[in-house]
């Protein structure tokens, strides 16, 4: 077994995982965004639950809301960028199969 908390600081930090999967957080500040057009992990799917916050993601062109308990599966192989559209921090819990980083 392997216990991780989702209390952190940084903007970007992967909590640990497997040879098969890995957990990591995100914290995009009001106004920013990460990723892009060209962003992708062809090898990995990605989950994205929200913690806090509201914002955006744009998955291979196509939109849909963030707000806290939504969960978005990223493909491998599909662009992606999350958006933050709200006042504060947009934090999210990532599970990547395989591991990406």
């Amino acid at each position: 077994m392997q216990r991780y908390t989702t209390e952190t600081r940084k903007e970007w930090e992967v909590l640990g995982g497997s040879e098969r999967s890995q957990a990591a957080l995100m914290t995009v500040a009001p106004g920013g965004s990460v990723g892009g057009p060209d962003n992708r992990h062809e090898d990995s799917d990605q989950w994205l639950l929200v913690l806090e916050g509201t914002g955006e993601a744009i998955v291979g062109g196509k939109r849909t809301e963030l707000s806290k308990g939504v969960l978005v599966l990223v493909e491998a192989g599909e662009s992606h960028e999350i958006k933050n559209t709200g006042d504060g921090p947009l934090r999210t819990l990532d599970l990547y199969a395989p591991p990406e980083y």
